[in-house]
């Protein structure tokens, strides 16, 4: 089994509360991304819950945790994509972070376990959707 992390931070210019705003909420975050990520995302249907080149058709995700407080939210993939690939945990989180007042910091991380027989796929842990669904976070609560 290969585990691993990765993560992406972005310092935004707004408030941690004002960002959460998008990013705690998984209807406005999935509208964001699938208005900001076209040739990734085509679409985000919220089923339930607040919310090389490899391509899916589908993947479901469940929402494991969302921590309003703390203003933390995981999700992990629990049919199709990643688990097609040989993953058998591809979890994101997604934590706000105060810096200080007005700005904050958004980090993206990525935890994965992999089988050994399907180490090939590594290359699939990406940040790239990621830290373009932060940038459009960021372009969204900066531009007022």
């Amino acid at each position: 089994m290969v585990s691993g992390q990765v993560f992406h931070e972005l310092e935004v210019k707004a408030a941690a509360n004002k960002v959460w705003e998008i990013y705690g909420n998984a209807q406005e975050l999935g509208k964001l991304v699938v208005n900001n990520l076209k040739g990734s995302i085509q679409k985000i249907e919220v089923v339930e819950g607040d919310g090389g080149e490899f391509k899916f058709k589908s993947h479901k995700e469940k929402y494991t945790k969302v921590d309003n407080e703390k203003r933390v939210k995981e999700v992990e993939v629990i049919e199709g994509g990643y688990l097609e690939l040989g993953f058998t945990l591809y979890r994101v989180r997604f934590e706000i972070i105060e810096k200080d007042e007005g700005c904050s910091i958004i980090k993206s991380t990525i935890e994965y376990d992999l089988k050994d027989d399907s180490v090939h796929n590594l290359p699939a842990v990406t940040l790239d959707p990621l830290a373009a669904i932060a940038l459009a976070v960021q372009n969204q609560v900066t531009k007022n």
